[in-house]
């Protein structure tokens, strides 16, 4: 049960890194499809996923 604890908390900890990047990346005016492209999902998945911060 402990690993899968521990799969938990690296699961949360790449959310908030990934979060961490769109931000940055929309910061320096990356468009949403270009991110969507990166992360192989589509523009309004991408946006609908990154518009809200995530769970702390």
């Amino acid at each position: 049960m402990q690993e899968l604890g521990a799969i938990r908390k690296a699961r949360l900890q790449m959310e908030r890194q990934e979060h961490y990047w769109v931000l940055q990346a929309r910061n320096a005016d990356v468009s949403w499809a270009a991110i969507a492209a990166v992360l192989g999902v589509s523009k309004q998945a991408a946006h609908q996923k990154f518009r809200k911060r995530p769970a702390e």
